[in-house]
């Protein structure tokens, strides 16, 4: 299934932006765009500059943001019109902040980006001018600002802008359920994602995860899962409250062999399960790597009811109320339970 969204967000900033090796290349979720190709880079700023960027000075080509110390907070930065381009086949969509920086987005080939113009700049206002200030000189900040517009754009893109239909759907009645996976870092949420959409798992495939994704997931005669895989790193936590609304279930996993990090797991699961406006919202607990728990397949299952009430005690599952939900081991390594997460979803959802 292909859907026209947002592929990737980008930043460029340095003391000019024609010398290229002082020039730094912020990129997410992938680094599309390369220092090393220096072509591409070099088109994006002069087919920019020529909408936007020299507007003062009509000699120069390039800007040089010598003038203008970008290391200290701002209390207003000026936002230029995004730009369109279509570069090395790149759907690319440009502004640029005080004449310094350039901000891009990269979208599939099909979509119009001027539908995004609103949001575009609206978020820009938002995040930069009438919201938290951000300092170019972190690089903490500055993924942070790109990871948190990825997101509203990809969700604007996926749940305001009208596409047309690029599945057929072999069912009469059309389900499509956004799922919220969340849960501390490397407690297997990706992996678990790419074993329900590929089959596949691979110990050395994934590091932590540091970026937002989505994948969509059909399922025949039942519907399409959308799930939103939220990096669990400390510094990513506060964006998983934007990737949250209008989700249909809520996914918690947990590491079940690694208990050291339970205390800091229950933390971040009850900052999530007590707002008041996810009340109602299904939830399934995932409790993963059964694989590391050693015992024999005789004595498993006991184990793992043992384990079951340690975890109702622990996290205090017990307190969950105003919504249907289910706890559930699995293995994403042996793909134990896998097929029954698919069934947990669509259960809860359709109850």
């Amino acid at each position: 299934m292909e859907i026209s969204l947002l592929h990737n967000i980008f930043l460029f900033k340095g003391k000019k932006f024609q010398d290229l090796k002082d020039l730094n290349i912020y990129s997410y979720p992938n680094d599309i765009i390369n220092i090393n190709d220096k072509n591409l880079v070099n088109l994006i700023i002069t087919g920019h500059d020529q909408a936007n960027l020299n507007n003062k000075d009509k000699k120069d080509k390039y800007l040089s943001i010598s003038n203008l110390d970008l290391n200290k907070k701002s209390n207003h930065y000026k936002i230029d019109k995004p730009v369109a381009q279509i570069i090395n086949d790149l759907n690319i969509y440009t502004s640029c902040i005080n004449g310094k920086i350039i901000i891009g987005l990269i979208f599939d080939k099909e979509d119009n980006p001027y539908d995004y113009k609103e949001i575009f700049e609206e978020l820009l206002s938002e995040l930069l001018n009438n919201g938290t200030v951000y300092s170019f000189d972190d690089e903490i900040e500055i993924e942070n600002l790109l990871i948190s517009m990825f997101i509203d754009i990809r969700r604007y893109g996926d749940e305001i802008i009208e596409k047309p239909p690029k599945i057929v759907y072999n069912y009469q009645q059309e389900l499509f359920i956004k799922v919220f996976l969340f849960g501390i870092d490397e407690v297997g949420k990706t992996s678990l994602v790419r074993r329900i959409k590929t089959g596949e798992f691979n110990d050395n495939f994934f590091a932590p995860t540091r970026k937002f994704n989505i994948e969509y997931i059909e399922k025949q005669e039942k519907g399409v899962l959308a799930f939103w895989d939220m990096p669990g790193q400390q510094n990513f936590r506060k964006k998983w409250l934007i990737g949250l609304q209008d989700s249909n279930i809520i996914v918690f996993m947990i590491d079940i062999a690694n208990q050291i990090r339970f205390e800091e797991s229950k933390k971040e699961f009850w900052n999530i399960v007590n707002r008041d406006d996810l009340s109602g919202i299904p939830l399934l607990i995932v409790g993963n790597k059964t694989d590391l728990i050693k015992s024999s397949e005789k004595s498993r299952e006991n184990q793992l009811e043992k384990l079951k009430e340690e975890l109702f005690d622990f996290f205090n599952f017990k307190n969950i109320n105003n919504r249907d939900w289910a706890l559930l081991f699995t293995s994403v390594k042996t793909k134990y339970n896998i097929d029954a997460v698919i069934q947990n979803i669509f259960n809860l959802v359709a109850s």
